[in-house]
């Protein structure tokens, strides 16, 4: 058996993924006054926000924040157990190393070791066929007769979590709002559903009918001009393992038993050696 770590599913895992889905699979544009405009698109979080209010790569001359922009923000998430019905069922645990108990590994791939079963199936034929390593053989047709090696891979099991993320659309003109918010009516269809993946791992978002406006353009005062549309997505992810906390490997590799050899005891004296002469009856000592 091998172990090593490995890139498994994260909540970090997650939030590149939806950003990245949104950031490069949208991939939206306005019109403003210096032509197709592609809209930035800035993951919020307490750091994110500090920097906007000190970096002048979102702000004008005057401290101005330019628009428009494109925010995320993960809100909320949680433990949902209803989502994937039996497959979370509770599974039996171990106990291993490091921690008390861990949750029993999932078996996600199995494939056929070609070389080592090749090995097996020459050494087979070479005792059967006086040396000819390459004749067939006709035992082999049988497959419970042969020596298959098989690897298996397993990797932690997935627990399921339910994750609420929120967009905000801002911009100084209702027509550029239009344009930010069609992509996200009128790309998925009648479904409001889509799927992204993120390093090999697929998660499945869907997005909340209702779309909440906002816009001070009844205010004639002099603060400037902006609209807001929110967009509240919720996604289904899974995590798997503990992440940075996790002392034990994160995937496995077995090989399955083909053969199993018990040698043969004799004593030390007064046993017969098939391969000597049968005047030689004692084993020398």
């Amino acid at each position: 058996m091998s172990e090593k770590k490995a890139q498994l599913s994260t909540l970090e895992n997650i939030d590149t993924g939806f950003y990245n889905h949104i950031n490069e699979t949208y991939d939206i544009y306005v019109d403003s006054n210096r032509g197709s405009l592609k809209v930035p698109v800035l993951w919020l979080s307490a750091e994110r926000t500090f920097q906007i209010k000190n970096d002048r790569t979102f702000r004008d001359s005057v401290g101005k924040l330019k628009l428009p922009i494109i925010t995320i923000e993960r809100d909320t998430f949680e433990k949902d157990r209803s989502f994937k019905g039996g497959f979370q069922a509770d599974l039996p645990t171990e106990a291993t190393e490091g921690r008390q108990y861990k949750a029993s590994p999932l078996m996600t791939q199995t494939r056929i070791l070609q070389d080592k079963t090749r090995h097996y199936a020459s050494s087979r034929s070479n005792k059967t066929h006086k040396g000819d390593k390459n004749f067939p053989d006709d035992k082999f047709k049988t497959i419970s007769k042969k020596k298959i090696v098989q690897e298996v891979l397993k990797a932690p099991m997935p627990v399921y979590v339910k994750i609420m993320y929120k967009i905000n659309l801002r911009a100084e003109y209702q027509q550029q709002i239009n344009d930010m918010v069609t992509p996200f009516i009128s790309r998925t269809g009648q479904v409001s559903q889509f799927v992204f993946e993120n390093n090999g791992y697929r998660y499945e978002a869907f997005i909340d009918g209702a779309f909440n406006q906002t816009n001070n353009s009844d205010n004639l005062g002099e603060e400037e001009r902006s609209f807001m549309t929110s967009i509240n997505i919720k996604v289904l992810g899974y995590v798997m393992g503990d992440g940075k906390n996790d002392p034990l490997p994160s995937i496995t590799t077995e090989e399955n038993i083909v053969e199993v050899k018990i040698s043969r005891e004799r004593a030390v004296t007064q046993d017969e050696i098939p391969w000597l002469p049968k005047d030689n009856k004692y084993r020398s000592i």
